[in-house]
C-alpha cells in the first residue's frame, strides 16, 4: 500500500510536524543546535514542563487512536516521563530537554509499530527526520 494512501498516512504527518515543532524547530547558529519548544518552555519554571506536557499526551492519545500496541504505548509513557522528571530539574532538565527529544521517539516508535503490523510501510530516512 502506497504511503500517501494510507487511512494514517495525513495522521502520522501531522505528528511528525507537531513532534518537530516541540523538539526541533529552531537552530541555535553559533552552535548548530536544534532546539524546540519543549527546551525553551522548560526554562519557565512549573509552567513550562506543564505546557509541553498537553502536545506529548495528544501524540499518545492518538497513538492508542491509531491501534499502538500496549508495549509500545507502556515505551512511549516512559519516553514522556523521562522527560517531564528530568526536565524539571532546573538546567540540567533544560539541557537534558535538547537531546532527549521525546515527542520525536515517540512519533518514531508509532510509525515502527504500523510499520511493523503491515498496516503502513516502514520508515526510511525521509520520513523520520523532517528538518527545515
Amino acid at each position: 500500500m502506497d504511503f500517501d494512501k494510507h487511512p494514517h498516512a495525513a495522521d502520522l504527518a501531522r505528528l511528525r510536524k507537531l513532534a518537530q515543532r516541540m523538539d526541533s524547530a529552531f537552530r541555535v547558529p553559533v552552535f548548530g543546535i536544534r532546539l524546540g519548544w519543549d527546551s525553551m518552555l522548560g526554562f519557565v519554571p512549573v509552567v513550562g514542563d506543564a505546557l509541553t506536557l498537553a502536545p506529548s499526551v495528544f501524540i499518545l492519545r492518538e497513538s492508542i487512536r491509531m491501534g499502538v500496541s500496549k508495549t509500545v504505548m507502556a515505551q512511549m509513557g516512559i519516553n514522556v516521563g523521562i522527560d517531564l522528571a528530568i526536565g524539571a530539574i532546573p538546567l540540567v532538565g533544560d539541557i537534558f530537554d535538547i537531546g532527549w527529544r521525546s515527542n520525536t521517539r515517540n512519533v518514531d516508535l508509532l510509525h515502527s509499530h504500523l510499520a511493523k503490523t503491515g498496516t503502513i510501510n516502514a520508515p526510511n530516512a525521509t520520513t523520520l527526520t523532517i528538518e527545515t
